[in-house]
């Protein structure tokens, strides 16, 4: 076998080890989460509490749905704030 058909070799098999790697990873994480029905349109949440933040930083208090009940609330999510990326 070639030195360029090795290298053809070694770089498929890896490819299929990452591959088998990453479905494993999924069906893993995927049978730890915890399943939930999804809501109905126009249904009440249910009341839960988070830690808030300013700009300034944390909250010393969290801060409850039920506060806000009646309100129109609006959940924003940046996974990559307070982070070098």
């Amino acid at each position: 076998m070639s030195r360029y058909s090795t290298a053809r070799l070694a770089t498929a098999l890896a490819a299929m080890l990452v591959a088998a790697g990453a479905a494993h990873a999924q069906q893993a994480s995927a049978a730890a989460a915890p399943s939930f029905p999804a809501p109905e349109v126009g249904s009440v949440a249910p009341d839960f509490a988070l830690p808030g933040a300013t700009r300034y930083g944390l909250l010393r208090d969290p801060v409850h749905l039920s506060d806000y009940r009646g309100k129109t609330v609006v959940l924003a999510f940046f996974y990559r704030a307070r982070t070098k990326g």
